[in-house]
């Protein structure tokens, strides 16, 4: 199943289950008490994280993403968002800690002026948003962090089209490498799709992540922004919303 074409408004009640998956879109300039409310939530060594960075933006920005993933699990848990527990993975993949046993699974991205947050039950998954922005040194980027097929068609596109292939590659292999938890060393493991107007798909796996049974996603749209999904299900059932939860 596709991610729906735009997002919508939250459900009255939050709640996961067979192949249904969640995903949230976020604005990081949130009002004042809105940031406060989200910092409430945060535990201790969150708080200190957040007032470690120097500029106010990024500390705002930390509380919101933050808050608003510790919010969100708490309404499908059924928990005080600061009685959970966090961990992450050799490579950096978060995942809850505590309560032990749950099954829900989640991943987070934020770029630009957006968040994303995706949940599930019982199934990797990953979650990646990009700012769509000016690089001099785009093509030398994708030397280095695309395969040689994405590099090609990369290359066969008009230059003005770069830009937007770049970021549409770019948040589907983040996505993907999130959903795996394998980070960068796979980057030319697999192939995405990426010219303007193709679907966003997975042309190639190999090695260990080869196995898995994947589904990638294009988000609905976010101006200014590339978003993309991936699920290792090929059944998932997709629903988007915008935040705040009802």
């Amino acid at each position: 199943m596709t991610a729906p074409a735009a997002w919508g408004a939250a459900p009255a009640t939050l709640a996961l289950a067979g192949a249904q998956v969640h995903v949230w879109s976020i604005r990081l300039v949130q009002p004042p008490d809105v940031v406060a409310a989200l910092g409430a939530t945060l535990v201790p060594d969150e708080r200190t994280r957040a007032a470690r960075f120097y500029f106010e933006r990024d500390r705002r920005s930390f509380t919101v993403v933050r808050g608003a993933l510790r919010t969100l699990l708490g309404r499908y848990l059924g928990r005080p968002p600061g009685t959970l527990e966090l961990g992450y993975g050799a490579k950096g993949k978060p995942f809850l800690a505590a309560p032990a046993g749950d099954s829900l699974e989640f991943n987070v991205s934020h770029s630009g002026e957006f968040a994303l947050l995706a949940f599930t039950r019982g199934r990797a998954i990953g979650v990646d948003v990009e700012l769509r922005r000016t690089l001099d040194d785009l093509l030398s980027l994708a030397d280095t962090s695309f395969s040689p097929f994405e590099n090609a068609m990369l290359r066969a596109l008009p230059a003005e089209r770069h830009t937007e292939a770049f970021f549409a590659c770019w948040s589907r292999k983040e996505a993907f490498i999130k959903a795996t938890g394998e980070g960068i060393s796979q980057l030319a493991e697999f192939d995405v799709s990426l010219s303007p107007g193709e679907p966003a798909r997975l042309l190639r796996v190999r090695g260990a992540a080869a196995a898995g049974t994947w589904s990638m996603h294009e988000l609905p749209a976010l101006p200014g922004h590339a978003a993309a999904l991936v699920v290792a299900d090929r059944t998932a059932e997709i629903a988007c919303f915008t935040w705040p939860p009802a």
